[in-house]
């Protein structure tokens, strides 16, 4: 079998490696630090399974998920990151996941993952099955950061890291100006006034550490 293990963090990647190569049978686990990585190597050949984290340099996962399926590539995707399930699992299960898995999770939970996806089946953990069913049978309203669009979800994560806008812009490819848009609407949807509340809010509703 021939796994795709994407993520910045080397220990994060060498761990994922290290357990595909005892549990499955494998004849090449490729491994890549970013999106663009990403899509380069599903372009050039076929994959079993991507592993792959949110948070990465250039585009995040959410939207190399998106572009993996608008390119009609099926191959299952487990998205991994140290983000809470309740704020982003169906964000990726909307995007085309075949699953969500938060970084945390025990080894066992990973492997029963990956072998359920691998079966064409989608994978979410059962405690996010169960805040999804605690909040339907409450009706709560729907958080304000579900309002934000995937991109604005990146940009909020990347100011609440302190980074700047020109760093974010250059990060991502993209001009200060767009940022900043994408910045005054993100304050506009959530009713904050500057980038300290900003991060504050972040931080108070997990989404960013």
């Amino acid at each position: 079998m021939k796994f795709l293990v994407a993520d910045d963090h080397a220990i994060v990647r060498k761990g994922l490696i290290q357990l595909l190569r005892e549990e499955f049978m494998i004849s090449e686990v490729g491994e890549v630090t970013n999106g663009n990585a990403v899509l380069d190597q599903v372009g050039k050949q076929f994959w079993d399974a991507i592993l792959l984290d949110i948070s990465m340099p250039g585009r995040n996962g959410i939207e190399i998920v998106k572009q993996i399926r608008a390119n009609g590539i099926k191959t299952p995707i487990l998205v991994i990151s140290m983000y809470p399930e309740e704020q982003y699992a169906i964000r990726a299960l909307k995007a085309g996941a075949s699953g969500f898995l938060n970084k945390e999770s025990a080894n066992e939970e990973l492997v029963a993952a990956i072998h359920k996806i691998l079966s064409g089946r989608k994978y979410v953990s059962p405690s996010i099955i169960d805040k999804l069913a605690e909040n339907m049978s409450e009706l709560k309203d729907v958080p304000t950061f579900e309002l934000l669009s995937d991109r604005e979800m990146q940009v909020l994560q990347l100011i609440a890291s302190g980074k700047t806008v020109s760093e974010i812009a250059e990060g991502l490819s993209l001009s200060v100006n767009t940022i900043s848009t994408y910045r005054t609407r993100i304050l506009e949807k959530l009713a904050l006034h500057n980038n300290a509340e900003l991060t504050r809010y972040a931080l108070n509703h997990r989404l960013a550490y």
